[in-house]
């Protein structure tokens, strides 16, 4: 099985490093187009009856060490692989899946963890979520 473009999860983990090592390495031997996305989720707090939207310099910060964490990505993918860095906002499992489905990808490739077991925990698991909603094939990587 070839595989034409692949989405990768991209965090700055560990996990994320061998997923996008993987992805680099089947990109490489299929001459697939890789996208590489990061995801960061700006939350709005409730406190009853209002809703309060972060603050301009958090959202500032955010975006600035997101875009950092895909300077790290670019590091790592070789001039050889054709690709593509996307900076997303929202819940990553959903923002995933849309970027996959918007770039017609035909294999996903995501870290097993990213985040840490605590927030994993609260958050519920992305690579499980992406798994389980995914339409086409999902590589999981430990």
């Amino acid at each position: 099985m070839s595989y034409s473009n692949i989405l990768v999860a991209y965090d700055g983990s560990e996990q994320s490093d061998k997923a996008l090592n993987q992805a680099v390495q089947i990109a490489s031997r299929f001459g697939s187009k890789l996208t590489v996305v990061h995801v960061f989720y700006l939350p709005v707090y409730n406190t009853g009856d209002l809703f309060i939207n972060t603050p301009a310099d958090l959202v500032q910060q955010l975006t600035n060490q997101s875009t950092q964490v895909l300077e790290k990505a670019k590091v790592r993918v070789p001039d050889s692989v054709s690709a593509d860095y996307k900076l997303l906002e929202g819940s990553p499992a959903n923002a995933i899946l849309e970027k996959a489905a918007e770039v017609k990808s035909d294999l996903i490739v995501i870290g097993s963890r990213g985040l840490g077991p605590i927030r994993e925990f609260v958050l519920g698991s992305v690579s499980h979520n992406v798994v389980q909603h995914a339409e086409v094939p999902v590589l999981v990587v430990k």
